[in-house]
């Protein structure tokens, strides 16, 4: 090639790949990405979420507190008593199965939408772990408190600790556990370890609860994503709210609440924010296809999402004075 023609070949070639590079940039601005919208989400307040099928009650309760002139942190608070003193729930409050141990745990968090929040993990035989997590919240200094020290700072507030003692439902499916002592958590049974709650009252105050026993046949001391604040719960009422079930594990790994509420701050709609979340766990986690999470978000216009890893993940949804359960979109069809 002589140099008039090695010249010409290059600035040819030059401007070629310019104008490919550019044609490239006018397709990707023709085609915008696909905005997800949850088939069941219309704006409205009042709005309470909540996980899976307790969810019904749960959400009946606080909604009965928002008619009252409670608002939404008295409302998701309430709300959650009605699950927590459930006997017959073995994932939340006394009555949810053991650690291997034979021994219930209890773990809980609460958060408003300024920022406000507290939490309690690994405690034992407090009836109402959330409203001792709310304590923490408005009359000491910290977010956390475990174990001992919570049940004593329950004590000094006059909460009554009651004798941790399995039911009769629970203690037969532990005697039966210890004679295998396999430990393998059923997608969507074991595993919907939680009741997670978002609330928005009518003058968009926001506010969200997380409450559980955890994982049944758990290590003692284990703690899950319940009482984390960004892994289990997020709340930010300049954005909107998001709370997660499932295996706890992995929801602490990637702190999946406050990505949801962090993908909200940039503009994802609610479904799209918990869409994203379960994908950075499902990247974060090789054995995903063994294993249920599912999530939930609300936005500060009344706009809600719900996801889940697998198949089989419910939520109930009160708005526009209809208290209805639905079955969320998953990763795995």
């Amino acid at each position: 090639m002589n140099p008039i023609n090695r010249k010409t070949f290059l600035r040819t070639t030059a401007l070629a790949t310019l104008f490919a590079g550019f044609s490239s940039k006018l397709r990707a601005e023709e085609e915008p990405k696909v905005v997800k919208i949850n088939p069941h989400s219309t704006r409205g307040l009042p709005i309470v979420i909540s996980t899976w099928s307790h969810g019904m009650p749960a959400n009946e309760a606080a909604v009965k507190v928002l008619k009252d002139g409670g608002n939404a942190l008295d409302a998701a608070e309430r709300g959650v008593w009605v699950i927590e003193a459930d006997k017959n729930n073995t994932s939340v409050g006394l009555g949810g199965f053991p650690d291997r141990d034979g021994i219930v745990t209890l773990d809980a968090s609460i958060m408003q939408g300024g920022g406000e929040a507290g939490s309690v993990a690994f405690v034992q035989g407090i009836e109402h772990p959330i409203s001792l997590a709310r304590a923490v919240m408005e009359k000491t200094p910290h977010v956390l408190m475990v174990g001992r020290g919570a049940e004593l700072f329950a004590e000094s507030l006059g909460i009554k600790q009651l004798p941790n003692t399995r039911t009769e439902q629970t203690d037969k499916a532990w005697k039966e556990w210890l004679k295998e002592k396999n430990y393998k958590p059923i997608i969507n049974i074991e595993n919907h370890d939680t009741i997670g709650l978002l609330c928005m009252d009518q003058d968009g105050a926001m506010a969200g609860v997380c409450t559980t026993s955890g994982l049944a046949w758990k290590m003692h001391g284990r703690v899950g994503d319940s009482p984390i604040i960004g892994a289990g719960l997020f709340v930010d009422g300049d954005v909107g709210a998001a709370t997660c079930t499932g295996l706890g594990e992995t929801v602490l790994r990637t702190l999946a609440s406050h990505v949801a509420v962090e993908e909200m701050r940039r503009g994802a709609t609610p479904q799209d924010a918990c869409e994203e979340a379960i994908r950075r766990i499902v990247k974060k986690h090789a054995n995903f296809r063994d294993f249920q999470v599912g999530i939930l978000a609300i936005s500060k216009t009344g706009e809600h999402g719900a996801y889940g890893l697998q198949k089989g993940f419910n939520y109930a949804l009160y708005q526009h004075e209809k208290n209805v359960l639905l079955d969320a979109d998953s990763y795995l069809k």
